[in-house]
């Protein structure tokens, strides 16, 4: 049976030769052919434009997750904020104690007879003194202790009255106003005069009370025109513990918050004289300060080693105070290094309120006997550490890489005698020239302060 469909006969239809169903219908058939029309696809992207971009941006979904990213942002924020000052306040830090001038300020002991006008001009001495206070500033120079003011030949000494060939009255009177202006303090020594005679009028009948006053009262002349404190030595015969007491009431009655005034005690031997107390009591109660040498007293120059055995027992017996520092300004050089060393010790803090630890030094050029040992301590405080080298002898030294194991290795030079060591250092490579002293600045690996 032929197929047959209703429609239009040609739709469908296709022609061909062998074409056929039961082979009875020729060559010609008719089947049926569908073809579907193209269908768009929906899940093709496209951009949107701008209306559509501002319809969804708007919508309440996206409002949320903005609401939440911003949330989550000010959360993280709090939290990294919290941890940090945890951290901070949680770490160990130490406290400075306050310190008083004379704890922090550089002295510098100077003779006024040094500058005697040896070339009869008309300055005198105290006044070349004033012209330096300028260049003494520039150094760093913060306290300035005149020596021999008074006459030692001359008993009883009349306080009031500075010696003649110095200068005049008034010439001092200008010093110390100018002192004040350069912020210098200026400070008397009243050591080796003879202070337990009374004035020049007194006579014989008169008592030590009498001659007690006297000082008192000359003391009090100074104070009032603006001299900082008084020093006397503890050699003198008119050092005692009645002695620094009146002194201390003296002082204490002119001071102020900002403007203290202070005794010293300059001790000539190797330790205090006895004052019916020990020395930490006078020190802490009736004396604000003790100047001493940190080298004995000698009638010959001390060779390297005995300057370093000197050292070395001086360092290793201190009982809670801080020894003073001098240098002998012979050069430019040495001026420089004064100056460096002076703003150094402003600069860190480990200089003024670390603690101290004598580092015993092995080098590897300790083989040989002669050769006089280095010296090494540490000023720490918090995380820094200020490493001093000396080396006293005339030998080249070079640290053991085993020294002190437990300091940090890497540092930067801070100062040197020679003003030459520059940048970066490792303390296993370094080495000591002869003479030579040097100040670094240590630091744990990656770590920078």
């Amino acid at each position: 049976m032929p197929l047959k469909m209703d429609g239009d006969p040609d739709y469908g239809s296709m022609v061909g030769p062998g074409l056929s169903l039961s082979g009875s219908l020729g060559d010609s058939e008719t089947l049926p052919l569908l073809i579907p029309e193209a269908v768009t696809d929906l899940n093709t992207w496209k951009p949107m434009n701008r209306e559509q971009l501002e319809a969804v941006a708007g919508g309440p979904g996206w409002r949320k997750f903005r609401a939440r990213l911003v949330l989550l942002f000010w959360l993280g924020w709090l939290i990294m904020l919290g941890t940090a000052i945890m951290v901070v306040v949680q770490s160990p830090r130490p406290v400075a104690t306050p310190l008083h001038w004379w704890q922090k300020e550089l002295f510098y002991r100077l003779q006024p007879a040094l500058f005697l006008d040896v070339d009869h001009t008309e300055f005198s001495a105290i006044s070349k003194v004033s012209d330096r206070l300028a260049y003494l500033q520039f150094l760093g120079v913060r306290v300035m202790i005149l020596e021999g003011l008074f006459r030692y030949d001359v008993s009883p000494p009349n306080l009031t009255k500075i010696d003649q060939r110095l200068g005049t009255l008034p010439q001092f009177h200008q010093l110390i106003i100018d002192s004040q202006k350069a912020g210098v303090r200026i400070i008397l020594d009243l050591c080796n005069l003879d202070l337990l005679n009374g004035p020049e009028f007194c006579n014989k009948t008169e008592t030590l009370s009498d001659s007690a006053v006297h000082v008192q009262d000359s003391l009090r002349y100074w104070l009032e025109l603006g001299v900082s404190g008084f020093g006397i030595c503890d050699t003198d015969s008119a050092f005692s513990e009645k002695t620094l007491t009146e002194w201390r009431g003296l002082v204490e009655e002119f001071s102020t918050e900002y403007n203290e005034r202070i005794v010293m005690v300059k001790q000539t031997g190797d330790s205090s004289s006895p004052l019916n107390a020990s020395r930490l009591t006078v020190n802490s109660s009736m004396v604000d300060l003790v100047s001493k040498s940190l080298l004995p007293s000698s009638f010959h120059q001390l060779s390297a080693a005995e300057l370093a055995k000197a050292m070395e027992s001086r360092l290793k017996t201190l009982q809670g105070e801080w020894p003073s520092w001098t240098n002998r300004i012979k050069s430019r050089r040495s001026t420089s290094f004064f100056q460096s060393l002076s703003r150094t010790r402003f600069r860190e803090e480990a200089l003024l309120f670390g603690t101290f630890t004598f580092l015993p030094f092995n080098s590897s050029a300790q083989s040989n006997s002669s050769a006089t040992p280095p010296l090494a301590f540490l000023r720490s405080w918090g995380c820094v550490h200020i490493l001093v080298l000396f080396n006293l002898g005339s030998e080249h030294q070079s640290l053991d890489p085993n020294w002190a194991p437990s300091l940090p290795k890497e540092g930067v030079f801070v100062t040197s005698t020679g003003l030459d060591r520059l940048g970066a250092v490792s303390l296993q490579s370094i080495q000591l020239h002869p003479h030579e002293a040097i100040v670094i600045k240590l630091f744990e690996p990656d770590n920078y302060f």
